[in-house]
């Protein structure tokens, strides 16, 4: 029995219902395998196993085609959804493949990005089921963002400078080990991009660990604080679990607390 457009919308959506959980479990475990592809591809590994990667690689390539075009048909407003943050990721992550025929190297680069898809599944509800507090769905969303973005640098700065200078970025530790350095302002010095687009990611990689993880990790800091400071009380209404230890009523619904 065909789904209608609303049921194959509510599925692509849901993180509750089993069927739901299934799905949207096997398209996050995709987008780990189609990441862990990746990473792999960058070592000294022999060619039929290289082949299978491939393979694999266009397989979960071609899902996320078709998990595209049914997330495309089934939206109520299409041209909403075409824009959206999610959309353009998904959008993102299989372009590279449709566009390999065409002599467009540079689109490859964007195959770094599919990580970004799990940004949906970051959800209290679904594979953080055990965090029973906001605060821990913030501070997991931080943590994946702190990984998230290491990790599309460690894989641009390896596409861009391992063609032209292989001895420094053999693999993608190497490219990771640079990314962390560099965002991290520390320096080294010991490995150095050569490439002017190489040169223009280390500057975008400054700039972003400058901006950005400052900010991330005072902002970890300021909820491991807060964490500290609250002890589990289980709310009887809306089961919110950890509150301050002074609370006498629930910060969410308001309900008495009990002793």
């Amino acid at each position: 029995m065909l789904l209608s457009r609303k049921q194959t919308e509510f599925y692509l959506t849901d993180l509750e219902t089993p069927v739901g959980k299934v799905i949207n479990l096997t398209l996050a475990a995709f987008v780990l395998l189609s990441s862990g592809i990746f990473v792999a591809e960058t070592y000294n590994i022999p060619d039929s196993f290289r082949f299978q990667l491939d393979v694999a690689d266009t397989a979960i390539v071609i899902i996320f085609a078709v998990e595209y075009v049914l997330r495309l048909w089934s939206a109520e407003n299409k041209i909403k959804y075409i824009f959206s943050f999610y959309s353009i990721i998904d959008l993102i992550a299989i372009l590279p493949f449709f566009l390999g025929a065409v002599d467009i190297s540079f689109i490859r680069l964007l195959r770094w990005f599919r990580i970004l898809r799990l940004i949906r599944f970051i959800n209290r509800k679904f594979l953080f089921a055990s965090i029973s507090t906001e605060d821990g769905v913030i501070f997991a969303r931080i943590l994946f963002t702190l990984f998230a973005i290491i990790f599309i640098y460690s894989g641009l700065i390896y596409q861009v400078e391992h063609p032209v200078n292989p001895q420094n970025y053999g693999t993608f530790l190497d490219a990771f080990y640079f990314s962390v350095v560099t965002m991290t302002t520390v320096g080294f010095g010991d490995v150095v991009p050569i490439s002017e687009l190489g040169r223009l990611l280390t500057v975008l990689m400054i700039l972003t660990g400058i901006a950005l993880i400052p900010w991330q990790v005072g902002d970890l800091i300021k909820r491991l604080v807060k964490t500290a400071n609250q002890i589990e009380t289980v709310c009887s209404s809306c089961g919110l679990a950890f509150h301050d230890i002074d609370a006498v009523f629930c910060k969410r619904c308001g309900t008495k607390l009990p002793n």
